[in-house]
């Protein structure tokens, strides 16, 4: 029967960046109250949290649950401004979504993705030779995993370098969690729009071989996207395709660097890697709390919870990614455990688009490390590496190395 009683609301700033421990709070939540009443730093009113694994996908894949209904609503968030667009692919639900991702995956077929790890291979191996002129101690942040994502998507998207800085500054102000970020962060996403609406109108006139322009000319049946469509498509490409990945490679590296054995094992078996990384993406609390909430189109009861139409539900992912339910031993890194995916890259008719590409830069950065650099070591003691506090990222400052 579930549950009609009055639940705790916890009160969730989701601030705790001690290198890359799991947060305290969502430890507890998902022990003492696996669907729990929430508040969070901004937005109105109060949420769900939803931390079990299958109650997690029952959210992600049950039409019960809307993500277009939040349009408009002033939803319980960690960042001061909404970070996503109204028009975005991640705000719709089926068939919209549906028609859309179909299109968009024609701009992933397996002739660009090739295409795409071809370029990402050649352009760490461009990156990791600068490394090795410039001498010891290198910064692992400095010269791979921040550079890697930026140079790979904007070459995919073919935007001219010297544009690519800007549109690094307009991601990272729209990530950053500070009330006082407040205005600059609606200022960068106005531009960062203005700047793709008119990117995508001349590649829409002007198609070439790039990302964008595939995009523009995707087809399926007579369905193609329209202009602003294109234009948010680009937008999420952009932020998501070069960002997360970054600090994905930096924690990915931190990780392999800060267990001796770990990476022993990998330098004797480098054919393990791709398991090693699915590993580690579950196991890394790769971010700090939530991201973009549905709404309960109707009473839905989860885990003996009822949920009421009309209220704001958050999921956690890294908290499915620890349920001791669906994985043995789940807080143990175990590069041999096979069997149940994560859900680093989201679930159901939201799972990330660009997985291909963060996966193909992943194994590109981590297996030419371990291949060029066999006594590659952190230049500092681990507890003297500096963490991001202020995005809703977790994720090393400087990643200090010598080899």
């Amino acid at each position: 029967m579930a549950q009609e009683t009055e639940n705790t609301v916890w009160n969730c700033p989701f601030d705790y960046a001690e290198a890359l421990e799991f947060d305290p709070t969502l430890r507890r939540i998902m022990t003492e109250e696996p669907v729990a009443r929430i508040r969070l730093p901004y937005g109105e009113g109060e949420a769900w949290l939803v931390t079990r694994y299958e109650d997690v996908r029952t959210v992600t894949t049950d039409r019960r649950f809307s993500r277009h209904a939040i349009v408009g609503r002033d939803f319980p968030r960690m960042t001061p401004e909404p970070i996503v667009q109204d028009e975005a692919i991640n705000v719709m639900d089926p068939p919209a979504n549906s028609r859309l991702r179909s299109l968009v995956s024609k701009a992933f077929a397996p002739k660009q993705v090739e295409r795409m790890r071809t370029r990402t291979q050649h352009v760490v191996d461009e990156l990791l030779d600068r490394m090795v002129e410039d001498g010891a101690p290198g910064d692992l942040m400095e010269n791979l995993a921040s550079p890697l994502p930026l140079t790979t998507i904007c070459e995919v998207l073919d935007i001219p370098e010297d544009e690519r800085a800007q549109l690094r500054h307009y991601a990272r102000t729209m990530m950053n969690t500070s009330l006082d970020n407040k205005d600059n962060a609606i200022r960068a996403k106005a531009e960062m729009r203005e700047y793709f609406t008119e990117l995508t109108a001349r590649r829409r006139q002007d198609p070439g071989e790039d990302l964008i322009s595939a995009l523009a000319t995707a087809r399926v049946g007579d369905e193609v996207l329209d202009e602003k469509e294109l234009t948010v498509m680009a937008m999420v490409l952009l932020i998501t395709g070069q960002d997360t990945t970054t600090y994905e490679i930096a924690n990915l590296s931190y990780t392999l660097l800060t267990r001796p054995k770990e990476l022993a094992m990998l330098r004797q078996h480098p054919e393990a890697l791709p398991q090693a990384i699915e590993e580690m993406l579950r196991f890394i609390p790769f971010r700090k709390g939530v991201g973009i909430p549905r709404v309960a189109l109707e009473d839905v009861e989860l885990s003996g919870v009822t949920i009421r139409a009309g209220d704001i539900v958050h999921v956690s992912y890294l908290t499915a990614n620890r349920d001791g339910e669906k994985f043995d031993r789940p807080d143990e890194l175990d590069f041999s455990r096979e069997g149940t995916s994560h859900m680093t890259f989201g679930w159901g008719g939201h799972h990330c688009l660009g997985a291909p590409l963060a996966i193909t830069e992943l194994q590109s950065a981590l297996g030419t490390l371990l291949r060029r650099f066999p006594e590659l070591r952190l230049a500092k003691p681990a507890e003297e590496i500096r963490w991001n506090t202020t995005s809703i990222w977790r994720y090393p400052l400087a990643l200090p190395v010598v080899w």
